[in-house]
């Protein structure tokens, strides 16, 4: 077993494949981005292998992350998971670990946070959830776990977003629910 402590790192081959596939995405998606140049983002990315591991962790469960824009607090590339659909390799999971341990029976594998924590990645808020959906039409037949604001997380609620009808809607349901069509999508500063 691995120490959390270890350094994650994308195998040489893999690390080529992976910035290959983000610059055919990138250049296939130039409006997500407009004013950024590949060569910024691929030395961001080169000397920062812990997010290489990390985008390949969203590109391995089917979260197709590209470039979406640029944090104007911080400087930081943001990526998103912009798969149409909620990525494949993370549905089925209840909200958080307090959702999933106040099911009694018919537990899910895993929760959305957790995996997003294991990834390095973050759940999109609801206001990141809205703006890549200004960038093109996601989860027209799936739904995603957006991060969930403390005052509702309390309740025992949590929130999840899809598009229906050509409107994004955000909704509530039990943190502890789950459904083979709702997953998360995930968010990567860089």
């Amino acid at each position: 077993m691995k120490s959390s402590k270890t350094p994650k790192k994308v195998a040489a081959a893999e690390r080529e494949a992976l910035l290959a596939t983000l610059k055919a995405r990138f250049d296939k998606h130039a409006k997500r981005h407009e004013g950024l140049a590949w060569s910024t983002v691929q030395a961001r990315l080169e000397a920062r292998p812990e997010k290489l591991w990390s985008l390949n962790e969203m590109e391995d469960t089917g979260g197709e992350p590209g470039v979406t824009g640029c944090d104007p607090k911080t400087g930081a590339l943001i990526f998103i998971d912009c798969s149409p659909e909620t990525p494949k390799g993370r549905v089925s999971v209840c909200y958080d670990r307090e959702g999933w341990e106040s099911r009694k029976e018919h537990r899910p594998k895993d929760t959305a946070v957790d995996m997003a924590e294991a990834m390095g990645i973050e759940l999109l808020t609801e206001e990141e959830y809205r703006g890549l959906q200004r960038l093109g039409e996601f989860d027209l037949k799936t739904s995603s776990w957006v991060k969930t604001p403390a005052d509702i997380r309390k309740l025992g609620g949590a929130l999840f977003g899809d598009r229906r009808f050509g409107h994004v809607f955000i909704y509530h349901n039990g943190a502890q629910s789950y459904y083979g069509a709702r997953g998360f999508r995930g968010v990567l500063r860089v």
